[in-house]
């Protein structure tokens, strides 16, 4: 069996992360795309579980070696992609492979797999209710929700190239919507 793959994108913030988690205990035959990126790791996540971290230059060097489906530098020096290498990971394990990815880079899975991808933007009720949940996290500096929310308006205007558009203001209502979403996906023959 050759898997499918299903594409969460959204402004950060928006729940996506969150989402994917729940929907991976509830779907077992999806496996999480673990992303490469070039930031600093946060306290509570781990190096090949929540990503790859990698430095600027080993990041920089995957990418001259094309071991890259997709990348982005979405801030300066701050580099997320997906790694060929990952998907057939998954693949090979008769699994479909579930990402949550930034807007650019669910765009660019989508074109490349076409009918084999499912994409799915995860919207916030409001940019108000965006910077909320982005002070509530107590992970970035005021500066640093300034600009996310400035990436966000951005990234927003991409959502109608999506497949479908998923609004998070209750989040449990959000996640069945999206697991409905994603056995309807699967089941249909591409």
């Amino acid at each position: 069996m050759k898997g499918k793959l299903i594409i969460f994108s959204a402004p950060s913030g928006a729940g996506k992360t969150t989402i994917v988690k729940l929907l991976l205990e509830k779907l077992s035959e999806l496996e999480f795309s673990i992303s490469a990126c070039s930031r600093a790791k946060r306290a509570e996540e781990k190096d090949s579980r929540d990503y790859y971290f990698l430095s600027v230059e080993e990041f920089k060097s995957k990418l001259e070696n094309d071991e890259f489906l997709e990348w982005e530098e979405v801030y300066k020096d701050h580099f997320y992609g997906t790694l060929k290498s990952e998907i057939q990971r998954i693949w090979d394990k008769g699994k479909h492979v579930i990402f949550d990815v930034d807007v650019i880079g669910g765009l660019n899975i989508k074109k490349f797999y076409g009918e084999k991808a499912l994409s799915i933007f995860v919207q916030p009720p409001s940019l108000t209710h965006l910077k909320e949940r982005l002070k509530g996290r107590s992970t970035d500096t005021d500066e640093n929700i300034e600009t996310r929310l400035d990436k966000a308006e951005e990234e927003m205007q991409y959502a109608k190239q999506f497949d479908k558009i998923l609004i998070n203001d209750e989040l449990e209502k959000a996640v069945e919507e999206a697991a409905d979403l994603v056995k309807d996906f699967l089941e249909q023959s591409v």
